[in-house]
């Protein structure tokens, strides 16, 4: 059983006015890590704002909350994640993922090819990727990608290179991540449209999802951090409102999704509490990705939790 651990994620540009003292909060409140979404639009570009993050901190984990892999070629990602890690002193957490969200798509002018291609795109992709970082030479012919003796230097602080984490919520993206990955992060599934499917995204299916990781896994499993990026969060009272956002959710999936979803964390601190426990016995979930919005108030249930 792993010690339960909370990172706060940004996907917006709240924060880019007082970043650097909202990375300094964060480390400050107790948080283990800082990670940055990746998607066009309104929000911080990941590799800029970890390395800000990074010169300021000295604890605190970084890393891209997933890095999108259609966007990058490996050799790109490779070198950026090893600079970060140099630049941290060895505190990058390597995020990685198949891309999902079809504006993204449509603002860069890329085919959102079907869930399939995208796999095998990021699965070639991290073969690459593993192997540039732990100070290979590669020359590489392959049905996605091509290098010519490529190599990544400085290499990275960590060895034999920064803890991988893959998200995904499909049954073919975690059984990749039970057996390539050190953190595994599980994601609502989406519908074909690219929404998250919030109705589905119960206790019960985590629970599943956690066993499928299990099956793939094998040995390794107990060494796998399994984290939850939690879509939306908040501590209340008997009579405090429902967010917007809070409001916006529960009139698309329904009230049932607040006292049942582990991607909406929405209660008062000992029900909160109560929850990540039960979690944790049952799923083997011990890693949280709270929202920038709601650190603030989660702070006392990271103290009172955090490397327990």
């Amino acid at each position: 059983m792993q010690p339960f651990r909370f990172a706060v994620y940004t996907n917006s540009s709240d924060e880019a006015y007082r970043w650097t003292d909202f990375a300094r909060r964060v480390e400050g409140l107790g948080y283990a890590a800082l990670y940055v979404t990746d998607h066009l639009g309104r929000q911080l570009a990941p590799t800029a704002a970890l390395a800000a993050a990074a010169a300021v901190t000295s604890t605190l984990r970084i890393g891209p909350y997933v890095f999108a892999n259609d966007f990058r070629h490996p050799l790109i990602v490779a070198r950026e994640a090893a600079t970060l890690d140099r630049l941290s002193g060895g505190r990058l957490d390597l995020g990685l993922g198949a891309g999902w969200k079809r504006s993204d798509y449509r603002q860069l002018g890329m085919p959102y090819d079907p869930p399939g291609v995208r796999i095998d795109r990021l699965i070639e992709s991290l073969g690459i990727i593993r192997r540039l970082l732990s100070g290979e030479e590669v020359t590489h012919a392959g049905r996605f990608y091509q290098l010519e003796r490529a190599r990544v230097q400085p290499a990275p602080v960590q060895r034999p290179h920064p803890r991988i984490m893959l998200g995904g919520g499909g049954p073919r993206m975690l059984r990749v991540a039970a057996r390539e990955a050190q953190i595994v992060s599980f994601v609502p599934q989406f519908s074909a449209s690219g929404r998250p499917m919030w109705r589905h995204a119960t206790e019960a299916a985590l629970a599943e999802r956690a066993m499928q990781v299990r099956a793939a896994a094998g040995a390794r499993f107990d060494e796998l951090e399994l984290n939850v990026f939690v879509g939306d969060a908040g501590v209340i009272g008997d009579k405090q409102p429902l967010s917007a956002s809070l409001r916006a959710l529960v009139k698309s999936a329904g009230p049932a999704v607040l006292g049942g979803s582990p991607y909406l964390l929405y209660g008062t601190l000992d029900q909160l509490r109560a929850a990540m426990l039960r979690r944790r016995d049952r799923s083997g979930v011990s890693s949280y990705g709270i929202p920038a919005h709601a650190m603030e108030s989660f702070a006392p249930l990271v103290a009172s939790l955090a490397g327990r």
